[in-house]
């Protein structure tokens, strides 16, 4: 029972939290952040939440009916759309694959400067 009363009241103050802030992130990504600081705090134990995290992790197929349903009664908007959700899927795809690698790239550069330096001497 303890660990529905953390993953709760962690999703609650991340949807408060959420509010207070103007809706700039979702309050259940806000609530999960908090329930992993929790964690890694040892404000929560893992035991206690483990039990009821396994349960919700079994029941999420369930949470994904109401979607499902929803894509079926507008099926004709996608059908319209679909090009458009194609092409902004893909070209999202790459966008996040090249700022992730040249953002790797800089973090790696900045940790391991000699590396990139003696690499750099190396081709000219």
């Amino acid at each position: 029972m303890n660990g529905v009363f953390w993953i709760l009241l962690c999703w609650v103050a991340g949807n408060a939290l959420s509010a207070w802030t103007g809706h700039v992130v979702s309050g259940n990504i806000v609530g999960m952040v908090l329930l992993f600081a929790a964690l890694c705090l040892r404000w929560a134990k893992a035991e206690t939440v483990r039990p009821a995290a396994k349960f919700l992790l079994g029941a999420m197929a369930l949470f994904f009916v109401p979607y499902g349903v929803g894509l079926m009664v507008s099926y004709r908007v996608i059908l319209d759309n679909l090009w458009t959700i194609v092409v902004s899927a893909l070209l999202s795809t790459v966008v996040v694959l090249v700022v992730s690698g040249l953002t790797y790239q800089a973090l790696d550069r900045r940790r391991h400067p000699s590396v990139s330096q003696s690499e750099s001497r190396d081709d000219e």
